[in-house]
């Protein structure tokens, strides 16, 4: 009996940061798929890992980012990177998180930057605005710049359960990212990996067995 619906954010309730990633290697001569590679090698002890355990601050990723870059062939300055982050909300996923939120226990389970880093909470910011005003529907937001851990480490979503209050097994999961989901389910969750919103959402009303649209 499914007790909780878990969510990625970004690229489940907002467009993808690949798109932003391939559209950047598109203007800018790099190879298909960089920016990811740099950030799948070495992926528990390399500079995005570290800042998104908050381990290092924007300038140490900022430096760290392009080093590592530069090994790969193309030096791309960190900053570039977090600048292209932002991606849009999707209104029928807020939406079917709104009717989930109705009847189940909600979590947010993000890898994420703190806020400082990058200037995203400014005053007057409505983009930010928006962003909490979704994060505020969900019961948790499981931080990985606050706790020190992140997906697809185990511990993250047991620390999800804990906090719910609920076995791994009354959970389902949505991320963009297999890597993330392999954790989960292998922990008992039901999972959904999001590629297609409308088709996520119609995988999530047949686990759930309730119209989300």
């Amino acid at each position: 009996m499914i007790q909780a619906v878990l969510w990625d954010f970004g690229g489940v309730l907002t467009t993808s940061p690949f798109e932003a990633f391939e559209r950047f290697e598109r203007e800018h001569g790099l190879p298909p798929n960089f920016i990811r590679t740099i950030n799948a090698t070495n992926p528990d002890h390399n500079a995005w890992a570290r800042l998104e355990r908050n381990e290092i601050d924007f300038e140490t990723f900022d430096r760290l980012f392009e080093e590592e870059a530069r090994a790969a062939g193309h030096p791309v300055r960190g900053a570039r990177v977090l600048d292209l982050l932002s991606g849009d909300l999707r209104p029928r996923m807020v939406q079917a998180l709104h009717r989930c939120k109705a009847r189940f226990k909600t979590g947010c389970l993000t890898n994420n930057i703190s806020h400082s880093a990058t200037g995203t909470e400014a005053e007057g910011d409505g983009r930010a605005k928006a962003f909490r005003d979704v994060l505020e529907l969900f019961d948790l937001v499981l931080e990985s710049s606050k706790v020190g851990i992140r997906k697809p480490d185990p511990r993250f979503y047991l620390m999800a359960c804990e906090k719910l209050d609920i076995r791994p097994e009354e959970a389902v999961y949505l991320d963009d990212l297999g890597i993330n989901l392999k954790p989960a389910r292998g922990l008992g969750m039901t999972t959904i990996k999001v590629v297609d919103p409308d088709d996520a959402i119609r995988e999530l009303e047949g686990v759930l067995g309730i119209p989300l649209g």
